[in-house]
């Protein structure tokens, strides 16, 4: 059931950032400004969103290291 829930989780982040890559491509496609504003705005998209994936990546990590070290604690307690 924790496989199921962390594969959940994991398919969820994967498709809010693959959303969130789509809808700002298509507002910057659609957007009536100069192709160097555009690409200015474009730089900015992609370094915010890096700077997100980056700290979801971490807090996941973070949470998956957690887990384990609570399995591993677990599973020596019973021996």
């Amino acid at each position: 059931m924790g496989r199921d829930h962390e594969t959940q989780v994991i398919s969820f982040i994967s498709g809010l950032a693959l959303g969130t890559i789509i809808g700002a491509g298509i507002a910057i496609l659609v957007a009536p400004e100069s192709g160097r504003r555009t690409r200015r705005r474009i730089q900015r998209a992609a370094g915010d969103l890096r700077e997100t994936a980056t700290d979801r990546w971490d807090e996941l990590s973070d949470d998956v290291r957690g887990r384990v070290g609570t399995a591993i604690k677990g599973a020596r307690s019973r021996l």
